[in-house]
């Protein structure tokens, strides 16, 4: 029996099936144990090998993304954000959004979730197999600045313009210069009708002239931004205050 398992876990190694081979001797004996067909045996064996290929495409998935964390939109405190209802978070799930290139715009004061929920819809287009890039405001202005000289920076920005969808998180967080302003303005201008644009900020639009410094950028860049969106106004509380851990007990 062992050497045929061996014989069986080579072969499985030849065809590539890495974890497979590294579960065999497992599911080999759940299925004595359960007394499966073979049939069951074998499904099970292939899902656990499909399984963990999607785990590691989606894990480098993430990592060319750029993602700073997994928040996954299961893990979204609904029930804590009056803003969205349950069926508003499912439309947003289903993605058609995307499919027709149009950009989100998630508005709200700091801590009230538009991050997680941003990060969150990046993981479920991954995981349909959409090219997803995530940055912060701060980040993007630097790529754009150091793109002629920095090998890397080119290199973000030309993943960061092929993506299906580009999330910007802290958008006029920091005021910028007329130079950023355009830099920004060029690359909404590229991505403008082929890749939706998930963007979070503490301020609105109404506000956004004061932070670029200039009118004209201004309008261009809202112009691209809002022909086709959806703009998400989340209120309430900080959550980070509200579930604050403390050093001191109760």
């Amino acid at each position: 029996m062992t050497e045929t398992v061996a014989e069986i876990r080579q072969c499985l190694r030849a065809l590539k099936l890495a974890e497979a081979a590294r579960m065999v001797d497992q599911i080999l004996m759940e299925a004595e144990s359960k007394q499966w067909t073979c049939q069951q045996f074998l499904r099970h064996l292939l899902g656990h090998e499909l399984h963990r290929r999607e785990e590691k495409h989606l894990a480098k998935r993430l990592k060319r993304a750029s993602s700073p964390e997994i928040k996954t939109l299961d893990e979204f405190h609904l029930e804590e954000q009056q803003s969205l209802s349950k069926r508003q978070i499912q439309q947003l799930r289903e993605l058609l959004w995307l499919e027709k290139a149009y950009n989100l715009l998630l508005l709200g004061p700091p801590g009230v979730g538009k991050t997680h929920l941003a990060i969150g819809l990046g993981i479920d287009a991954l995981k349909k197999g959409y090219k997803v890039s995530f940055v912060t405001m701060d980040q993007l202005i630097h790529l754009l600045k150091t793109q002629e000289i920095a090998r890397t920076a080119q290199n973000r920005l030309k993943r960061i313009q092929n993506s299906n969808l580009v999330i910007i998180d802290d958008l006029m967080f920091m005021a910028m210069d007329r130079n950023e302003a355009n830099l920004f303005f060029q690359l909404v201008n590229r991505l403008y009708g082929q890749t939706s644009i998930i963007l979070t900020s503490n301020k609105g639009p109404e506000n956004w002239g004061e932070l670029l410094g200039d009118q004209a950028i201004t309008t261009a860049i809202l112009d691209r931004i809002l022909h086709k969106s959806e703009i998400i106004q989340l209120n309430g509380d900080s959550f980070r205050l509200r579930h604050r851990k403390t050093i001191f007990g109760n």
